[in-house]
């Protein structure tokens, strides 16, 4: 029997099941056959939108987190080695004299037992209204220092500067007098014929940027006792007077100058030249220690930047960059100090120290072993 059409449609009624997701993950999850997408329709696994911003948590997992501090600190340390190269091609200084015609061959200082002399001059500021101040010339080296290291060496000895040697055309002189005759190439020739042992490089501090080096650094910790000393004459005269409480100070880039520069301790007048060269290698590894801090690494870029300046060096910036490396490296030596045996009147009048031979092969075989 046909519908009457006035009479409205009959409809089956269903009972709907549960759902099993809500309707947002629904519209989410879409064809299962297809990856799941971003809400802006990015590729599969890009950050997802939280209320119209980036959701970086599900970005930023452990391990992305490692590698992007590390790819910081690779492009941070290429910037300073980049720093540091430009600088020492632009800003450094090679000393004076035919010295590349008295240091002797040798490897790369990173993979090669390389002996650096260290030399300090004496040479007073040119303000300076001290008596008898040198304020032209080489003037006398004022620290005489040997290094060596790389090829898994590392040691260290200081010369005292009032050691008595022969100096050609000049007679038995105090050694830092070479310095002021002839600068570092009769330096180094002096000391080559006197200790013999081979020297392959040179680096002189310059002492008007070594303030600025360490400086950057942030300073450098340095533990000692009571130290009272007038640089260049003191402050009445133009230089620097320094004074340090026994115990450990925070030493800024002028006050670890004027440390480095002291001949007379005021609190200690019977102190030799033996002790100072022991606070001068003191000061040395305080300066290596500092570099070794997590703080430094942040002021990377700084340090490479002024340490070319504070050297004069016949060492090319990819040279100094493997010296330095190889001080890094090597270990902290310990502090060593040729012992004088006694005294000697010098030519032209005037006392200065003697070394036995006994103590002098001694002190060459423990350098040439480290």
């Amino acid at each position: 029997m046909p519908a009457d059409p006035t009479e409205p449609p009959q409809y089956t009624r269903y009972r709907a099941g549960r759902r099993l997701l809500p309707r947002k993950q629904e519209h989410e999850l879409g064809d299962p056959g297809r990856p799941p997408r971003s809400p802006r329709g990015g590729r599969p696994g890009a950050p997802a939108l939280v209320s119209g911003r980036w959701d970086w948590r599900r970005w930023a997992t452990p391990k992305r987190i490692v590698l992007g501090l590390l790819v910081l600190a690779c492009a941070w340390i290429a910037l300073s080695l980049m720093l540091f190269l430009i600088s020492s091609h632009f800003e450094r200084s090679s000393p004076p004299g035919d010295v590349a015609g008295v240091l002797d061959p040798a490897g790369y200082p990173l993979t090669s037992a390389n002996n650096i002399l260290v030399l300090g001059s004496d040479r007073r500021q040119k303000n300076s209204k001290e008596p008898h101040a040198e304020t032209t010339g080489p003037g006398r080296s004022d620290s005489i220092m040997l290094i060596r290291t790389g090829g898994g060496h590392a040691a260290r000895l200081s010369i005292p500067r009032d050691t008595i040697v022969e100096i050609p055309g000049h007679g038995s002189q105090k050694i830092n007098a070479a310095h002021a005759f002839g600068g570092p190439a009769l330096s180094i020739s002096v000391l080559k014929r006197w200790l013999g042992i081979p020297i392959n490089h040179v680096v002189e501090v310059n002492f008007e940027n070594f303030p600025q080096l360490v400086d950057s650094m942030g300073g450098v910790d340095y533990t000692s006792g009571c130290i009272v000393s007038r640089v260049d004459g003191g402050f009445s005269q133009g230089g620097y007077t320094l004074r340090l409480a026994p115990g450990t100070h925070h030493l800024n880039g002028k006050q670890a100058l004027a440390l480095a520069r002291t001949r007379e301790n005021l609190c200690a007048p019977n102190q030799t030249d033996f002790q100072r060269q022991e606070h001068q290698q003191a000061l040395f590894t305080a300066m290596k220690s500092r570099l070794m801090t997590p703080s430094s690494f942040f002021r990377l870029p700084w340090i490479a930047w002024n340490a070319p300046p504070a050297i004069i060096s016949d060492m090319s910036g990819p040279t100094l960059l493997g010296l330095f490396g190889a001080l890094a490296v090597g270990g902290t030596p310990p502090i060593r100090v040729m012992k004088p045996s006694g005294t000697a009147t010098v030519a032209g009048g005037g006392e200065g120290l003697t070394i036995s031979q006994a103590e002098k092969r001694a002190a060459v075989a423990r350098f040439m072993a480290g």
